[in-house]
């Protein structure tokens, strides 16, 4: 202690050993400026410090009085009512008596309300976002403005559809002000009136569009159709603008309402609905010239940060009119995305929904598994995430159509005819069914919660392979030790039970790496995670082996116990090349540990010289939720030391880890023919193994000559695995 205390003495931090300010529940009050001031130069940006007795949810859970970001109570419009704000002119219908500046701020209003609704999609408050605009508050007003009305009409129907959809879907626990109406008016009329009204309003668009085309269109224009506005010369590019805009939202309506049909019936006309919604949006963006023509706002600068595509700030709407109506949360200042970024989002949102739609219902599980996690990695939206897992889950089903146990029978390769048998009805066999319809929810979310949840259901996995194993010893009794050739229905509990200890390690690996995507990682860590990526990788390798050779009836009561069985994977073909690929993964990360234990032992880099946390208390602060789950057993910071002590450059050329990757890679070329993510994977793979087996030639050969080279790791060609960058400084 005495030496710790004159350590802390040279840093200069001081912290008063007698109480300034009295306090509660036996704590006492301190100066802890200097500490703080010694932490903040070591912080990077977005890493906090807190107390036993104030979280960052205390923190965030205070309340700032007067603050108007935070107290609701605070008079922070001009209205403070919707009636008010009607009474003073804010949404007038019309718009404007001058037809033509009518029809210019109708499209403000459309444009705007298309950027709130992307805003509300990200996240912020229904209240604040979408139903800011007046007239949706008083959509009867809007009756006699046909245009004004229908477009309302159906943006008020496209939100409701949306909030049930991740309401039942239920990922709205991560942006908890997604669902919440605060008693907007949402409803009220049926969906196809709506439609009905709108399809009424295009129908006379495209005549007056059809007249404005003739040859003696001023004559058609005229006697036969009610032009839209009074200037001729500009009656067809404002025909066309409004048409493209009312046809985007009648066929994303469309296309959410064919997305909700059951088992994925309404996938092929939905993928027609996307290619209308993608084609009316590029029209969007080529009527913004005429239309900034038409407002004089022809400074092509400014479009980023306008919520228009005229520029002009759109009539009707007030963003602090139901600021006291967000409750029971604080309102948040919200910032409207711009019409160019709206443009974009949704643009992103139909390619991802196409993506859902494209989808073959695989009905193996680790096949649903994989899109998943391919599909996260185009980072989707909230929206689109809702309606992935409302496709796989519907009715306690995969898809609506396969029973939970019938899903786990064919992935644990069990004859078709188990999926009937009475042990699915054990209670652990039941709660495995929710473990998986849970999993694949959680998989769903966006990555911080989806890690999260991972974390937490890494010992109910655990745990459930143990009550499992003791349910079928009982239930199979004096058959239990048995081997498949003296009885063969043995097959079903021990195949269960071999994929259950798989998945387990799947999410565990998935853990794992998600960290990376979040940034959890710091390089003074890289190789303590590395190291416990390749263990979880090794047992996922047997586990997943034996899994293989169960389908093809092969299978042996043994596993392969020893480092070496999978080192030597890719010396026997006869190993799947699933296997072979994680074998890869096995190679890079064992690879990469060494490299930064070497790295660590030789030339003391990417070692955390900090006061605060140790590298054991690290170890035990990422990895708390596989060392209560014993994933792997017996896995522990001594084990990382034991392993990294000796590491030298020396070894790690003479046994190149990433040549054995690159090598596999090329093998496995062909193991994939028909699935290009997979073989761009091993093109990654192959990139990460080149790099950095010519980065530890160079760092071996210059390192020990050159002390001033500078080597950090950079995610280039992997999100995963780094790659060894080599400068001189």
């Amino acid at each position: 202690m005495a030496d710790e205390a004159e350590k802390r003495e040279e840093q200069g931090i001081n912290v008063a050993g007698t109480p300034s300010i009295p306090s509660g529940d036996g704590t006492v009050w301190a100066d802890v400026s200097l500490l703080l001031q010694a932490a903040s130069k070591e912080f990077a940006d977005g890493e906090l410090i807190h107390g036993e007795n104030f979280s960052l949810f205390a923190a965030m859970s205070a309340l700032e009085i007067m603050d108007p970001k935070m107290d609701s109570g605070m008079d922070n419009g001009r209205y403070h009512s919707i009636d008010e704000a009607i009474e003073s002119g804010a949404a007038p219908v019309p718009i404007s008596f001058d037809r033509t500046l009518d029809a210019l701020c109708v499209i403000d209003v459309m444009d705007h309300l298309l950027t709130c609704e992307a805003t509300w999609h990200l996240g912020h408050s229904l209240a604040q976002t979408v139903f800011s605009c007046i007239y949706l508050l008083r959509i009867d007003r809007t009756s006699p403005h046909a245009l004004l009305y229908s477009y309302c009409r159906v943006v008020q129907a496209t939100c409701n559809v949306i909030i049930s959809v991740v309401s039942d879907a239920r990922t709205h626990e991560e942006e908890d002000l997604f669902t919440m109406a605060y008693g907007l008016p949402l409803g009220g009329e049926k969906d196809d009136r709506c439609l009905s009204t709108l399809n009424a309003v295009e129908e006379t668009l495209s005549r007056q569009l059809r007249a404005c085309k003739a040859p003696s269109a001023k004559k058609m224009a005229v006697e036969d159709v009610e032009p839209l506005q009074t200037n001729f010369d500009l009656e067809e590019g404002f025909c066309k603008s409004m048409l493209c805009r009312l046809r985007f939202r009648k066929h994303f309506y469309h296309l959410l309402m064919c997305m909700k049909r059951p088992q994925g019936r309404g996938f092929e006309l939905a993928r027609k609905h996307i290619a209308s919604c993608l084609s009316e949006l590029e029209r969007m963006r080529r009527s913004s010239e005429f239309i900034r023509s038409v407002a004089g706002t022809i400074c092509e600068d400014n479009i980023v940060v306008n919520t228009t595509a005229s520029g002009r700030q759109p009539i009707g709407f007030d963003a602090n009119l139901n600021f006291r109506s967000s409750a029971p949360a604080p309102p948040r200042t919200i910032k409207t995305l711009s019409w160019k970024m709206a443009l974009e989002y949704f643009e992103k949102l139909l390619h991802d929904m196409d993506i859902i739609c494209s989808f073959t219902l695989d009905p193996l599980l680790e096949n649903v598994l994989r899109f998943v996690v391919q599909f996260q990695k185009s980072q989707p939206d909230l929206v689109a995430r809702a309606h992935l897992q409302l496709l796989l889950i519907q009715d306690g089903k995969l898809y609506g159509r396969d029973p939970i146990f019938s899903v786990i029978c064919r992935v644990a390769a069990l004859p078709e005819a188990m999926k009937d048998h009475d042990i699915q009805k054990n209670e652990f066999v039941v709660q495995l069914g929710q473990f998986v319809i849970n999993l694949m929810k959680i998989l769903c979310t966006n990555v911080a919660w989806q890690r999260r949840k991972l974390g937490k259901i890494l010992q109910d996995w655990r745990v459930i392979y143990v009550q499992l194993e003791l349910a079928f010893r009982k239930e199979f009794g004096e058959f239990w030790s048995m081997s498949y050739n003296e009885n063969p229905y043995m097959k079903m509990p021990k195949h269960i039970l071999i994929w259950v200890e798989e998945q387990a390690y799947w999410i565990a690996s998935r853990f794992l790496l998600l960290g990376f995507d979040l940034d959890l990682y710091s390089p003074t860590e890289y190789c303590m995670v590395y190291w416990y990526i390749y263990v979880v990788l090794i047992k996922l390798a047997e586990k997943t082996h034996l899994r293989v050779l169960a389908k093809t009836d092969t299978a042996k009561r043994k596993g392969k116990k020893k480092r070496d069985s999978i080192m030597d994977m890719a010396k026997d073909y006869q190993f799947p090349p699933a296997v072979l690929l994680l074998q890869c993964y096995i190679c890079l990360a064992e690879g990469l540990t060494m490299m930064l234990a070497a790295l660590r032992n030789e030339r003391k880099a990417f070692i955390n010289p900090g006061p605060f946390n140790t590298e054991h208390e690290r170890f035990l602060q990422h990895f708390e939720h596989l060392q209560k789950a014993g994933l792997p057993d017996h896995i522990t910071y001594l084990s990382f030391e034991e392993c990294t002590a000796q590491a030298s450059l020396s070894t790690l050329v003479t046994h190149n880890h990433f040549k054995d990757a690159q090598r596999i890679a090329k093998e496995l070329k062909h193991g994939f023919p028909d699935d290009p993510d997979r073989t761009s994977e091993l093109r990654r793979i192959e990139q990460v193994a080149e790099h950095n087996s010519i980065a530890l030639s160079v760092i071996s050969r210059v390192a020990a000559v050159d002390p001033s080279l500078k080597i950090s790791f950079e995610f280039t060609y992997h999100p995963y695995f780094a790659v060894a960058v080599v400068k001189r400084s």
